[in-house]
């Protein structure tokens, strides 16, 4: 008998790179406890899990992120049984890890989506099957090199493994006299040799009201700023890709890894993103799930549907990889005798700099809320902590937060009030009434 409720339990990201020394600690329990009375139960899996079955590419997400494909027991142990993983590290290790890490997430039984052997698979709905209903899961990243975009196939030429791409435009505005400036810059210094030489040759189309610096488009305005969209073509994929699941599910939920942020803050999501949540609620999307900024931002309710523009680390073990490449190394200005606790050192200056030093980083939400036919009818949110202060090989398993719980409730009552978000506090949970 189908149930009358669905209950749907979001996490951030589980950059999982160490095993449980146990499941029956307290701290695992309580969170496993809390994810397993749900329906559906969704993480970002933020890494690759392979046994150096693929070569580190030329660049990575920040950390070559890899772990032994064992860590996701643990995931499943937590009860997770819904990932998404198209983010900026799932090229860490090229195709070959894309590829192992899609394996042994089918050899788990894990619906996953988000990346695939070419763009119609990865930007493909993927369904769970629930008690309470089928739900759908459309996965998109943001952040990501150029090469790691999945390639369209065609009836002569295969695809390209890669991820399911939300990219966007830039644009700066200037005064007038400042794009004066700006274009005696360009012609004095040639930024832009190559750039003229394309429109000549016809390779690329100059734009009438848009100026290239270098890389960067500028307009003339009344003032200085920046605007930011979500490329037509990706949104179009995207939307489609609802409109499908909505036709096929009970539920669509859509996630976006997204680093991108407005102005220097990154508690601020940028504006495509914005946008780009809110089409997808207007093109049926019940939910939208962001990650990827490592903090908490705010949420929205947009049409009685929830957008959480980030929910912060779930577990984050990205100094407790293994290995690393040479080119990590020569980043660092190490060489050949140098190990990972010693890029690891100089990364964050011997840990007075970076991530682990960022108290924000090491706390979050865990969301809940149900569902009763295409309503909601209210978000649960349980703070965590990653263990904040402990020594870099012991800290970023979660559990749930105690004495801290109404500080991390307040923080996210705050970045949340812009969006006209209304959230109460009761006994460490924080409480959205729709």
């Amino acid at each position: 008998m189908e149930k009358e409720k669905m209950t749907i339990v979001a996490t951030g990201d589980s950059f999982i790179t160490r095993k449980l020394p146990s499941h029956s600690g307290l701290s695992f329990q309580g969170i496993s406890r809390l994810l397993q009375h749900a329906d559906v139960r969704f993480t970002n899996l933020e890494i690759t899990t392979h046994h150096m079955e693929g070569y580190p590419s030329a660049v990575s997400g920040g950390t070559w992120a890899m772990a032994s494909p064992d860590v996701l027991h643990d995931l499943k142990a937590y009860g997770f049984n819904l990932y998404a993983w198209a983010n900026n590290h799932t090229m860490d290790y090229s195709h070959g890890g894309l590829l192992a890490t899609k394996r042994y997430l089918n050899e788990h039984g894990f619906v996953h989506g988000g990346v695939g052997e070419n763009l119609a698979e990865a930007s493909s709905p993927a369904y769970l099957e629930t008690l309470s209903g089928r739900v759908a899961l459309i996965s998109a990243t943001s952040t990501f090199h150029e090469s790691w975009r999945a390639g369209e196939q065609r009836p002569d030429m295969i695809g390209r493994p890669g991820v399911n791409p939300l990219r966007y435009s830039t644009t700066h505005f200037v005064t007038k006299p400042e794009m004066k400036q700006l274009q005696e810059i360009a012609d004095s210094t040639f930024i832009n040799a190559d750039h003229n030489l394309a429109v000549k040759e016809g390779f690329e189309v100059e734009k009438e009201d848009e100026f290239s610096f270098g890389p960067l488009r500028f307009k003339t305005g009344e003032t200085r700023r920046k605007e930011t969209e979500p490329l037509p073509s990706d949104m179009k994929r995207l939307e489609n890709a609802i409109l499908e699941a909505r036709r096929q599910a009970d539920v669509v939920i859509v996630s976006i890894h997204s680093h991108e942020m407005k102005e220097e803050n990154k508690a601020l999501p940028a504006q495509f993103l914005e946008m780009a949540a809110r089409n997808c609620i207007d093109s049926g999307a019940d939910a939208v799930i962001g990650h990827g900024p490592h903090i908490l931002r705010g949420i929205e309710l947009y049409r009685e549907k929830p957008i959480f523009y980030s929910l912060g680390n779930f577990i984050f073990h990205n100094e407790a990889v293994s290995a690393l490449p040479a080119d990590f190394y020569e980043k660092y200005h190490l060489s050949h005798q140098h190990n990972v606790a010693d890029a690891l050192d100089q990364r964050s200056d011997n840990n007075t700099k970076g991530l682990g030093v960022n108290p924000y980083v090491w706390e979050s939400v865990i969301a809940e809320w149900d569902m009763k036919g295409k309503n909601i009818t209210g978000i649960r949110l349980h703070p965590i902590e990653l263990g904040f202060g402990l020594p870099r090989y012991k800290r970023g398993w979660p559990a749930l937060s105690d004495e801290n719980s109404n500080r991390i409730l307040k923080n996210l009552q705050k970045l949340s009030q812009p969006y006209g978000t209304n959230m109460d506090i009761e006994d460490g949970v924080g409480i959205i009434r729709l």
